[in-house]
């Protein structure tokens, strides 16, 4: 019997399984990934139950993807799961903030330093929401796909429909340079 040349990695394996429909192929992964993400969630003020959530629901988001057919293998499996488990986390730690801010006291003490950052952050964040709806809806995909999703420059010349990757690369310069700009034109204006 001679061995299947199908498995060259474990990605490539635990792909095939998944793309069956066959369970084990999260075990894997899950065992593969545990130790990175719980460290990665324990240095950010996560607990084990927060690991555990966090590495379930990366999991989950893979298989479905992988299952309809909308994973492209760019990078190891175990890349992309730290990945979503960092935006999942920094997501739930920003909402988690947002909530112990509503929380607090009507009034709370005027010389509270974690009031004022609350209040710079917000400030910060508002700007940036402005400026992001007027850099142009390409600019926004672009900025959005490569700072908040991670994804490499191919994919988002692909998505976006630019020659190659250099191309995106250079339109995001332009882009960042802008929102620059409209975010300085903001902080000028208050």
């Amino acid at each position: 019997m001679t061995p299947s040349l199908l498995f060259l990695n474990r990605d490539a394996k635990i792909l095939h399984l998944m793309r069956k429909g066959d369970e084990e192929a999260l075990v894997m992964l899950y065992r593969d990934t545990r130790a990175m993400v719980a460290s990665y969630i324990t240095r950010n003020s996560g607990s084990p139950d927060d690991t555990e959530d966090m590495l379930q629901e990366a999991l989950v988001i893979l298989w479905e993807r992988v299952r309809s057919g909308k994973f492209e293998h760019t990078a190891k499996l175990s890349t992309f799961v730290f990945a979503t488990v960092r935006n999942l986390w920094s997501r739930r730690l920003a909402r988690m903030r947002r909530e112990t801010a509503l929380q607090e006291t009507a009034d709370p003490p005027a010389n509270d330093p974690l009031l004022l950052d609350n209040l710079i952050e917000k400030e910060q964040h508002e700007l940036l929401r402005q400026a992001m709806t007027r850099i142009g809806e390409l600019c926004r995909q672009l900025l959005l796909l490569f700072y908040w999703e991670e994804r490499p420059m191919e994919e988002i010349a692909s998505r976006l429909g630019f020659a190659n990757a250099d191309t995106a690369k250079s339109k995001k310069y332009q882009c960042k340079k802008n929102l620059e700009r409209i975010l300085k034109s903001l902080m000028d204006h208050e």
